[in-house]
């Protein structure tokens, strides 16, 4: 026999009910007449104020002192997501942090910076932001900030970002080195907004494909690509690879614009449905720039909401090839809510499906450990193998041409392609995650900026620049000297991932994402594959 289903506030609700009840003993052994009409007033409240009360006896009556506002927020956060996995609180300071990437630019200064040997090292002035319009270069050192050490002093990153954003207008006196230079020089620079960008590069191959990488789905999304777009068809390209992998969305516009891009006019983009938000759909319109090119989609596992919509809508429609692993599984629709302290609720109200009807969203609930789910698709195999997909043959969907595709969660590739963990050892991770790889690479793009620089540009660096064993020699004393050593094997197992790595990252130190991703799409197999599929059909 089927358990009647239990509202996700009842455990809350008991746990307000207990407290209460702790309170009304106490009450019930005092001679005290606040505590009798406590008892009173609780007994006879009803759900839509108790917690309220419940607080208020806490405020008055307990035995230390308590952070009610604290308190409060976390029942409110606990009571979201006792909801669903995407609904929850966010404090005032959390929501102006949370909406810059989404906003698309924040205020400060302009510049992508490392810190390398306690040294703010300059990796690139932010193109439109006000330190590329003063002159300030890649390699350029930030040694104080309006007369605060920066240098030498155990630095953070937090305490960069403190000492170099601030307010619109605002300014800020920095002391900078430049290699070459005898001696350091001063800047005053007003702050103003900083363009975050979605679109990380664009790129034409040397075969006519394009490729644009999208990092985030933003306010500014839908006009950086058609920018990027335009770039690569008067380039000359043919067809495109447009890169969700690792895109976790934003806003769900900036994903139906993106698509209208694609799709012919009338053709159903997506649709939102709830208990108290009726059907709604989004179709295409008649003025799409890439309606005729031949498309690719990259997904992996990091690729939600936003970039699932994209993607459903490309698959569901038959305009495109979806390549890669299976999407997130992110299809809950929160609407924003904000409150009088400025803080806000993002509370689930509807869900995404895609044209043919799929759920985009995984399951949650009772039993499933939602956190977790990621992790189980590793170890049951799915990274590696298509067999290894968890497909729910009972939710079987159509194409607009016809095609089986399958809901149950995320967005299913058309083409499966394993991750690439050939190279993968300890040595490699230990590399990467002490920051020891991406600090060698700086030193040698530092030492050598100027002669990589006369190599004219990505292209040319990516064909000339070799990688040498000197080079790796020299990259392995560095980790010798850090307790980081390989095991047996593991530097001829991992030299050809640590060499590609190496070199991609001097790149990015010279020419930013252009010359990091220039390298590496190279030997990235979704990126080939979707290629060279497209390639054969066009």
């Amino acid at each position: 026999m089927q358990r009647p289903s239990i509202s996700p506030l009842v455990p809350l609700l008991v746990s307000l009910a207990l407290v209460a009840g702790l309170f009304l003993g106490h009450g019930s052994n005092t001679p005290s007449q606040e505590g009798r009409g406590s008892f009173f007033l609780l007994r006879n409240s009803n759900a839509n104020d108790k917690v309220q009360q419940v607080l208020d006896l806490i405020d008055r009556q307990y035995v230390d002192t308590v952070r009610k506002q604290a308190l409060v927020e976390e029942v409110i956060q606990d009571m979201l997501q006792r909801l669903d996995p995407h609904s929850y609180y966010i404090s005032a300071e959390e929501l102006r942090a949370a909406q810059e990437p989404l906003d698309g630019s924040f205020d400060g200064i302009g510049v992508e910076f490392s810190i390398q040997n306690d040294t703010v090292v300059v990796i690139a002035p932010v193109e439109g932001g006000p330190s590329e319009a003063l002159g300030i270069l890649a390699g350029d050192r930030i040694l104080r900030a309006d007369g605060r050490n920066m240098a030498g002093v155990g630095i953070t990153n937090q305490d960069v970002m403190d000492l170099l954003r601030g307010p619109s207008g605002s300014m800020v006196t920095v002391d900078l080195l430049r290699r070459g230079k005898a001696s350091g020089f001063q800047v005053e620079i007003q702050r103003g907004k900083v363009p975050i960008n979605s679109v990380a590069v664009s790129l034409l191959d040397e075969d006519g494909t394009g490729y644009i990488k999208l990092i985030r789905f933003a306010r500014t999304t839908h006009d950086e690509f058609l920018t990027a777009a335009q770039q690569l068809l008067e380039q000359g390209m043919q067809r495109l690879v447009l890169d969700l992998r690792g895109n976790g969305g934003g806003y769900l516009n900036a994903a139906i614009s993106l698509a209208d891009e694609f799709l012919p006019e009338g053709s159903m983009i997506v649709y939102t449905q709830g208990r108290a938000h009726p059907k709604q759909e989004y179709r295409a319109t008649d003025d799409g720039l890439l309606q005729e090119i031949p498309l690719a989609i990259l997904i992996d596992e990091g690729s939600a909401s936003a970039s699932e919509i994209v993607a459903g809508a490309v698959q569901d429609n038959d305009r495109g090839l979806i390549v890669g692993r299976r999407s997130f599984g992110k299809g809950l629709v929160q609407e924003h809510m904000d409150l009088p302290d400025q803080s806000a609720l993002r509370l689930t109200t509807a869900r995404y499906y895609t044209p043919s009807g799929r759920s985009i969203q995984r399951p949650y609930g009772s039993g499933i450990e939602y956190g977790e789910d990621l992790q189980a698709r590793m170890d049951h195999g799915e990274f590696l193998s298509a067999d290894s997909m968890r497909v729910d043959s009972s939710q079987l969907f159509r194409t607009r041409a016809g095609r089986a595709v399958f809901g149950g969660g995320g967005i299913m590739p058309d083409l499966f392609v394993p991750a690439d963990t050939a190279g993968n050892t300890n040595y490699l991770s230990d590399l990467f995650f002490s920051g020891t790889l991406n600090r060698f690479a700086f030193e040698v793009a530092d030492a050598k900026r100027q002669r990589l620089i006369e190599l004219g540009d990505p292209k040319e660096f990516k064909d000339r620049f070799v990688v040498d064993k000197a080079l790796l020699n020299e990259l392995q004393r560095m980790a010798n000297e850090q307790g980081i050593h390989p095991g047996p094997g593991e530097m001829q197992r991992s030299s050809g991932v640590i060499t590609e790595r190496l070199k991609a990252n001097i790149a990015r130190n010279i020419w930013g994402a252009q010359g990091y991703y220039g390298v590496l799409l190279g030997s990235d197999s979704i990126y080939m594959m979707a290629r060279e599929r497209l390639a054969i059909e066009s």
